[in-house]
């Protein structure tokens, strides 16, 4: 329990902001909690300006954006939703601007960055309007439970990839991965030990597993010894502004495609990851099945995205490592707060970042998604018209590793199933729209850019 009452008998500033003893938890935990999302999820200060710099843009400049973005994000989200949820740039958008926009179409990063830019104007004022929020709450709860499993299927995949248990296969798609290789070794091991912690109910397994599988990496030279600790901050200068300043090159058809397709696939990764972890921290669920205070949560969302933008970055998302953080005990803003302070740290100790590899974060992925599959018994599946989509959702995100397909998967085929059955009045009007607004966005993903290049 939380000492909330300071020496004059009033509540703490910290009790007032986050409501800790509603929550149930305390303050050590919720900076553990913040510290192990922030590990599970440190390894995008180094991929997002990887994968960006194959369009030209500056890798330096980059590394910075993406630190300060997650700073914005992570910190309003605490503060204006009190949510244990961290923003970050995403992976997903990040390859489709650096291969399908700049490099497969030809266009300049700069115009694809002012591409970003408006698509982050269009999520804002959705967000303002509060469409997000009512679209949100219109998802009957079964298909939010299975967004959650499914979301925990996912990140398992992740894990199960990362740490090398499974790999890439050409007859098979994926197949068990090598044991040759010590690295699937190290991941063997923090499993095991996490998994051992998890079930003697030991406080903070996840975030212990995490330490001892660095440490022995360490000492087998699985992982690198960092060269040095503290580095100086990349300078902005190269990415920053850039789209705002290009927004007049936004003219032909094709970009406003480009447009479209960041404003939809933003719009429900993140929605699909808020409900996933919402249904994770039971606590954030009213009787309702609503999440209290999503328009918060949407809204630090979309400020981020506006920000990152101008940094110059791809959309930043809800994390789905946030699932460890939570899994650990974090239950309010708290935790996220914590997470964009270790990131504006992060920008002065990059080397030391560089132990937290796939390997050590691999356990936790895969535990977490052990652990937010358990939504399924939740679901009705003995009712067909609903097990159905419920089942596609769970099953799409991992084997097209994208959280839109597998929610659009579902989504699509709900409407079709329960008017089938017979249960029109138990479908939501927005039900219909979204059935529309997923043929349009699945459309121009797969279809139009096929039939550009015939």
């Amino acid at each position: 329990m939380v000492n909330s009452l300071d020496n004059r008998g009033n509540l703490s500033f910290l009790e007032r902001l986050f409501h800790l003893e509603e929550a149930q938890t305390n303050v050590k935990r919720e900076i553990l909690a913040g510290l192990t999302t922030f590990v599970s999820m440190a390894y995008i200060l180094f991929v997002n300006p990887q994968v960006l710099g194959d369009s030209g843009m500056d890798k330096g400049s980059l590394f910075t954006a993406t630190a300060l973005t997650a700073v914005v994000g992570s910190v309003l989200m605490g503060v204006l939703a009190n949510y244990p949820i961290a923003i970050a740039p995403g992976l997903g958008d990040n390859a489709f601007f650096s291969y399908s926009v700049v490099i497969a179409m030809g266009i300049p990063w700069q115009t694809a960055m002012a591409g970003v830019f408006v698509a982050s104007l269009i999520f804002l004022v959705l967000s303002l309007m509060k469409i997000r929020e009512v679209v949100i709450n219109a998802i009957p709860k079964d298909l939010k439970l299975a967004v959650a499993a499914g979301l925990g299927i996912f990140i398992a995949f992740v894990g199960l990839q990362g740490g090398g248990l499974i790999t890439a296969s050409k007859s098979s798609l994926v197949a068990i991965g090598s044991f040759a290789n010590p690295t699937t070794w190290l991941t063997i091991t923090g499993l095991l030990v996490t998994a051992i912690l998890m079930a003697r109910k030991i406080p903070g397994s996840i975030f212990i597993g995490m330490v001892f599988t660095t440490i022995v990496g360490l000492v087998t030279k699985l992982i690198p010894a960092p060269s040095h600790i503290v580095s100086g901050i990349p300078s902005l200068k190269p990415t920053f502004g850039v789209g705002v300043a290009h927004i007049g090159d936004i003219r032909e058809p094709q970009l406003w495609a480009v447009v479209i397709i960041f404003l939809l696939v933003a719009f429900f990764d993140t929605a699909g990851t808020l409900i996933g972890l919402a249904e994770q921290v039971d606590i954030m669920q009213d009787k309702d099945g609503k999440m209290p205070r999503i328009g918060h949560a949407l809204m630090a969302d979309s400020i981020s995205m506006v920000s990152g933008a101008v940094f110059g970055t791809t959309p930043p998302t809800a994390y789905v490592e946030s699932s460890a953080g939570i899994a650990v005990g974090g239950r309010t803003g708290l935790t996220s707060i914590t997470v964009g302070v270790l990131f504006a740290l992060s920008m002065f100790f990059s080397p030391l970042l560089t132990v937290v590899t796939s390997n050590v974060t691999a356990p936790v992925l895969i535990i977490v998604g052990t652990l937010m599959a358990q939504s399924m018994k939740g679901i009705q599946w003995d009712r067909f018209e609903i097990a159905l989509p419920a089942f596609l959702t769970i099953v799409g995100m991992p084997l097209t590793y994208n959280i839109s397909y597998g929610i659009a998967f579902g989504f699509l085929v709900y409407p079709i199933t329960m008017l089938a059955a017979g249960k029109r009045k138990e479908i939501n009007p927005i039900m219909y729209g979204l059935f529309v607004v997923f043929v349009i966005l699945l459309y121009i993903i797969n279809i139009l850019p096929k039939a550009s290049l015939a």
